[in-house]
Formats: C-alpha cells, structure tokens, sequence
C-alpha cells in the first residue's frame, strides 16, 4: 500500500486527544503565547485538547508529568514545547528521548532544515526530537512561538491523523 491510500485511510481518525506542555520558569496562562499557538492550530484542525500545562523548565518535574500522562488511556498525543537548546536548564531532551521506544528522527531533521531556512545556521541549536513512547505520539518542541508554528503546521499536523491511523493498527 502506498503513502497516499495510507494517508486516505488516516482520514477516518477525526481527532486526536492532545496534551500540552511548556516548560518554562517564567511563562504562565497568559503570557504562554507557543501554548496558546498550540491549542488554537490543534483546534481549527478539530483535535481535542486532553490536557494543558505549564511547569518549570525543571527535568524531574517533566519526567513526572510525562509519566502520568503516557499512562493517560485519554491521552493520544504529549507535544512540549520548552527546553530544547544547550543551555544549562535545557533538560527536556534528556528526559523525552529514553522514553521514545521508536523514535521519529526525521521529525528533528526536518524542523532543523525548516528551522534553517527561516532562521539560519541557529537552527542547529535545537534539538527538537519526536516519537513514539507506551503507543503515543510524543513531540519536543522548542519554546518559541514561531519554532511552534512551523513544526506544528508543517510537520506534526500534516501527519497527525497518518501516525495515529498506524498506530492503531497495532
């Protein structure tokens, strides 16, 4: 079977059940604009959010929440966005990949070549990485809002329905 049968026959998941997470020291409700940019893109494309939070940009706080939330039976899909570069407090990679049972590496190879056409040789500083861990999709996004949107609407929104479609064959 082909990529595009694969891709029609994705179209019969309607939606997948999100959860959102920043990770940041400083942002919260109202000055999270990549959550936000994240919840309104899952929207107009009628998928549902599962749960939203906002925690420190802290390794032990994340690998917590991302317990909880893979072992969530209404969770399909965990997209973080938040401590992916180099510096000190940038943990979140650490904590993600161990947990992906098959990763995804051309999601963090091709959000760095788009990364680059937009913002040059700077995008070799992130390490936006995406997978699968206990049967669910789980995406590490950088923090900015503009890192957001082009991951979100170019790679992980285009392929939603497509990765949960194989999934569920399983």
């Amino acid at each position: 079977m082909g990529y595009e049968q694969h891709a029609q026959d994705a179209k019969s998941i309607v939606a997948a059940r999100c959860a959102i997470v920043t990770l940041s020291d400083t942002r919260n409700e109202q000055t999270d604009a990549s959550g936000k940019r994240i919840r309104e893109l899952l929207d107009a494309d009628h998928h549902a959010i599962a749960s939203y939070r906002i925690i420190a940009d802290d390794p032990p706080t994340l690998a917590k929440l991302l317990e909880e939330l893979l072992a969530d039976a209404n969770v399909d899909v965990i997209l973080t966005n938040g401590g992916t570069g180099i510096s000190r407090r940038d943990g979140t990679i650490e904590v993600v990949a161990p947990k992906l049972t098959t990763p995804l590496p051309g999601f963090g190879e091709l959000f760095r070549v788009l990364s680059y056409q937009q913002i040059g040789s700077g995008a070799m500083l992130s390490r936006a990485a995406g997978g699968v861990a206990n049967g669910k999709l789980l995406f590490a996004m950088p923090g900015s809002t503009k890192a957001v949107e082009l991951a979100m609407t170019k790679l992980i929104l285009p392929e939603l329905r497509h990765l949960l479609h194989e999934l569920r064959k399983q």
